[in-house]
């Protein structure tokens, strides 16, 4: 008769396995959030070309994270949420204080409403993208994207500062003029972000892909036309870019075509009034 086996040492209970972060995507998000933090201090030392210049680079920096997590499979749920967070700092929080510090605040409240409005819509707008993410067709997005709306804003305080238009009148405008093109500017980029108007996303252009020579050529001559000037050029092409939207609007309506970009349903009833 065999002996029983004898039995095997407790080994206590299994450590789970620490979780972690990846570092390369969240490493991008970490400057644009610098980004945006950036240009908040230099509004308040009054270097208002440096605050602007601060949220196109915030800009670049977002749209890297993600094309980073995805070429290097290190998506996760943390990098989104950390994503989300620094958006809301660098593309409403920022924005709204620049115009606000800049220029907004000479029309009293006037000026503090606008500055809220575009970062309330901003926050709005976010939170809507991550409800949304699943439903909505990739190739636009719904309503002005947070980075291009924060563009608008800066642009517009980079090509006026640029110009060295000082506080005070000119020849041509005056600097009650300005204040209330800003206010405009500002409710229009805040608002644009909470409306179902289809803005293209450009994510249908794989950067693995292999395209024409011809293509090349033309980013080259991007880059170079935006050196000639950049708050000019870079402005002009915000502002086309955020007019885009409402043209596709109008010519879909025109042609009877859906306008939606919700390309699918969801079963949750406190969710399809985002749509």
């Amino acid at each position: 008769m065999t002996p029983n086996p004898s039995p095997e040492p407790d080994e206590g209970p299994v450590r789970p396995r620490r979780k972690g972060i990846y570092v390369l995507p969240n490493l991008f998000t970490l400057a644009a959030l610098f980004g945006g933090f950036y240009s908040v201090v230099m509004a308040m030392n009054g270097r208002f070309d440096l605050a602007a210049v601060g949220v196109f680079c915030a800009m670049v920096l977002d749209s890297l994270d993600g094309r980073v997590a995805r070429m290097t499979n290190t998506q996760s749920a943390f990098g989104e949420q950390m994503d989300s967070l620094a958006d809301m700092v660098s593309f409403g929080a920022a924005p709204a204080l620049i115009a606000y510090e800049w220029s907004l605040k000479g029309l009293g409240r006037w000026g503090w409403i606008a500055a809220f409005v575009y970062c309330a819509c901003a926050a709005l707008r976010l939170a809507r993208f991550n409800v949304n993410t699943g439903v909505v067709d990739k190739r636009y997005f719904q309503g002005l994207p947070s980075p291009a709306a924060a563009a608008l804003v800066a642009g517009l305080i980079w090509i006026v500062t640029d110009l060295d238009v000082r506080r005070q009148d000119t020849e041509w405008l005056t600097w009650t003029q300005i204040s209330w093109l800003t206010f405009g500017v500002t409710l229009y980029a805040g608002l644009t972000m909470v409306t179902n108007v289809p803005f293209y996303s450009f994510k249908d252009l794989g950067m693995k892909k292999t395209v024409p020579f011809a293509a090349i050529v033309l980013i080259a001559l991007i880059i170079a036309v935006i050196n000639i000037h950049p708050p000019t050029v870079l402005f002009g092409l915000f502002v086309a870019y955020g007019i885009s939207g409402y043209v596709v609007y109008a010519w879909r309506r025109s042609k009877g075509q859906q306008v939606s970009v919700i390309s699918t349903s969801t079963d949750d009833p406190d969710e399809r009034g985002l749509h």
